[in-house]
């Protein structure tokens, strides 16, 4: 990575870990996705990767995914609670909160602000095993987007953060989205002007790499009618 690059990588990541939390939890159920039949509820879980930080709700991927499903043929209501600048143990000490959203499904993308922070990618593990399991255990369906970190923050860090979302899928046989940003991230034209928040058209990729894996889930899943 050259200088510029560099320079660029670290402007991003201050950037995405000092996100303001008043951006925080999105309206739960707009009244116009309440009054719509669904066939089922899907929660949006994260950070302002998932909120959709410097953009409208409209452009966020939640919004874009749900837009997405029903296209598709899928009438399934997407619910973004995400929550800017948050980690996983911040995810995890709500997880509660989430379930009285009632989700049938929960695409949970978290941990990267706690690499920015230079987190033990173990207690990053526990924290998403946590929630996993929590949420299995009320027979939420889990999809889990995997993260990853610039390579300046050091080789063994970030591979060991990058395995975090694997093992964890493996553990507890999830669908694993193998990169959140795939086809977003270190594009210049797809990113914010801090260089890693996605733009509209960013998330609009975010949302068509995930929704091959929420199809998937929704297989899986008895529709619960909203």
């Amino acid at each position: 990575m050259n200088l510029r690059k560099s320079l660029m990588a670290v402007i991003a990541l201050t950037a995405l870990a000092g996100c303001d939390r008043k951006e925080a939890a999105r309206p739960a159920a707009p009244a116009q996705q309440e009054a719509r039949a669904t066939a089922g509820t899907i929660v949006a879980v994260g950070d302002s990767l998932t909120a959709g930080y410097g953009l409208d709700e409209h452009d966020a991927y939640p919004a874009q995914l749900e837009r997405r499903l029903q296209e598709t043929g899928h009438p399934w209501r997407v619910v973004n609670a995400g929550i800017s600048g948050e980690t996983s143990s911040g995810a995890l000490s709500r997880v509660n909160w989430v379930l009285t959203l009632k989700p049938d499904i929960v695409i949970l993308v978290t941990g990267a602000n706690d690499g920015l922070r230079g987190i033990d990618p173990k207690v990053t593990e526990k924290n998403i095993d946590e929630m996993v399991r929590t949420l299995k255990e009320r027979n939420v369906t889990v999809v889990l987007g995997g993260m990853k970190m610039v390579a300046n923050l050091g080789r063994d860090y970030t591979r060991a953060f990058a395995a975090v979302y694997p093992a964890v899928a493996k553990r507890h046989d999830l669908i694993l989205v193998p990169f959140f940003l795939k086809g977003v991230a270190g594009r210049p034209e797809l990113n914010q002007a801090d260089g890693i928040h996605p733009t509209a058209e960013g998330y609009r990729i975010v949302s068509d790499t995930v929704l091959p894996y929420v199809i998937k889930a929704i297989e899986q899943t008895p529709p619960s009618g909203g």
